[in-house]
């Protein structure tokens, strides 16, 4: 954990700009049969890569975050979101006046989700934004120690992009964690380690994972499909499994409680690509994502797992 200090992981990626209105429900609209709730508080979040660029940073590492925004309020609140965790927000994400910023407002009442609605452009972005973003890309990694890809499907991953990337990164040796999209499944080839879950690689596979033979089945299946070094298939309250060309490791869950599995594969993904950056084995990268997923499901909405909260949950284990 010391040694994520001073690591620098770039991020690349769909930004997301996530916004809570927190109230109660006491009474049904007299318009029609949905509750009325009333809003006491607002709280902005970040979400999708810019929520990984935050668990990098809450784990002591230093984040690049690249990505895509439109010309619009909500560029402006996730850009004033980033720069109050001490993420930059000025180099790498690139403007698009032609696209919306996603984001994404969930209603809360009574600690609960009542609703959520999104406004965001899905589609592929445009080839010159598409250059622009390579060229940050491309001047960032001399300076990086680990890349992280996480695809949320809105546009910014692609497969031009992908094409000029995973080969680079295979030249210069440096380690890549994906967060993927089924979309793109197929071209995250030759990547370090790729954290699918359940459903995702049921998807990638072809057919759904029931039992235990189904799960070893897809993951070396998929490894070697993919030519990737490792596959982890994230099963919720199952813990986690991790196939690479030693064999396979399960790690169970280290939830005491799950109050809200949003962002958790942000927080896997993010600590495993901190861990590469600071040269930790793959299984040991795995204990310590397992243990920050842990941490974020007991908390409502996006959450980061510390440094130090994750320091307190290791030191918990039994002795032996």
């Amino acid at each position: 954990m010391e040694s994520f200090r001073g690591k620098r992981v770039l991020v690349i990626g769909d930004v997301i700009l996530d916004r809570y209105l927190w109230g109660n429900a006491t009474r049904v609209s007299p318009e029609a049969p949905v509750l009325v709730v009333d809003v006491d508080k607002e709280e902005l979040r970040l979400g999708g890569a810019a929520n990984v660029a935050q668990n990098v940073r809450a784990l002591g590492a230093t984040p690049v975050l690249i990505g895509v925004v439109g010309a619009d309020v909500a560029a402006h609140s996730l850009k004033r979101e980033l720069n109050a965790r001490e993420i930059d927000s000025d180099r790498g994400l690139v403007p698009d006046d032609t696209r919306r910023t996603t984001l994404k407002t969930r209603i809360i009442a009574h600690h609960q989700q009542v609703l959520r609605a999104d406004e965001e452009s899905r589609e592929t972005v445009a080839p010159g934004v598409v250059e622009e973003v390579w060229t940050r890309v491309s001047r960032s990694l001399p300076d990086v120690e680990a890349v992280l890809i996480s695809d949320y499907g809105k546009g910014v991953i692609s497969p031009a992009l992908l094409d000029r990337l995973l080969p680079e990164l295979s030249r210069r040796g440096i380690p890549c964690a994906v967060d993927p999209k089924e979309e793109h499944f197929a071209r995250y080839r030759k990547v370090t380690v790729i954290t699918p879950n359940l459903a995702e690689a049921s998807q990638a596979w072809g057919r759904k994972i029931r039992s235990p033979e189904d799960l070893l089945e897809a993951g070396f299946g998929l490894r070697k499909s993919l030519e990737a070094d490792a596959v982890l298939i994230t099963r919720g309250e199952e813990g986690m499994s991790l196939f690479t060309a030693e064999g396979h490791a399960h790690f169970p869950t280290r939830a005491r409680r799950v109050y809200d599995v949003t962002g958790a594969g942000d927080t896997v993904v993010a600590t495993i690509a901190t861990a590469l950056a600071a040269r930790a084995p793959l299984p040991e990268a795995c204990v310590l994502a397992n243990h920050a997923a842990g941490l974020v499901v007991a908390e409502l909405g996006t959450a980061v797992a510390t440094a130090a909260a994750l320091i307190d949950s290791l030191e918990d284990l039994p002795v032996g």
